[in-house]
């Protein structure tokens, strides 16, 4: 939208992107994380998979220019995967280069994002991936924001199901 409907700039609308985005990831396991072949991109998004292609050649290129000593880094953190017929986008990559902030759910998901599954990425964004995790459940809320509610489910289910 910023660049074919608004005419902005790639550099300007990739950076109202990047400071508009944020990203909540929820699973420390590589195989849990979506990947997307690019065949469906071809068939359905074309012009999205143009931009991805553009996204990972300048965010490749910076890899290449701040880490030369790392040959495999590019591969690493490349929003693609595989080849040919079985080439993929790595979703939670794109998030990851797309986005100001990654959240993990709990202090220590966060600490196994930074040290294992998105470490690369820890050290090319440092203080990107971080921990908001703020603790609010819906019993709690309801509690907090509507006390006269919560008295009358204290009152009929009682107060053994943690609604206080």
């Amino acid at each position: 939208l910023l660049l074919d409907e608004e005419g902005l700039p790639y550099d300007e609308a990739w950076d109202i992107t990047v400071r508009t985005l944020s990203f909540t990831n929820h699973t420390i396991l590589p195989e849990a994380l979506e990947t997307w072949p690019v065949k469906l991109f071809e068939r359905l998004l074309p012009r999205h998979l143009e931009l991805l292609y553009e996204i990972n050649s300048r965010f490749l290129d910076h890899v290449r220019r701040c880490y030369p000593e790392d040959d495999d880094l590019p591969r690493r953190v490349s929003l693609f995967e595989g080849d040919g017929d079985w080439k993929r986008v790595r979703m939670a990559h794109v998030a990851v280069v797309g986005c100001h902030a990654v959240n993990g759910v709990a202090r220590m998901h966060t600490h196994l994002l930074k040290t294992t599954l998105f470490r690369d990425f820890d050290m090319i964004f440092p203080g990107k991936i971080q921990n908001k995790t703020n603790g609010v459940t819906p019993r709690r809320w309801l509690a907090v924001a509507n006390p006269l509610l919560t008295e009358l489910l204290i009152k009929w289910v009682g107060p053994e199901h943690g609604i206080e």
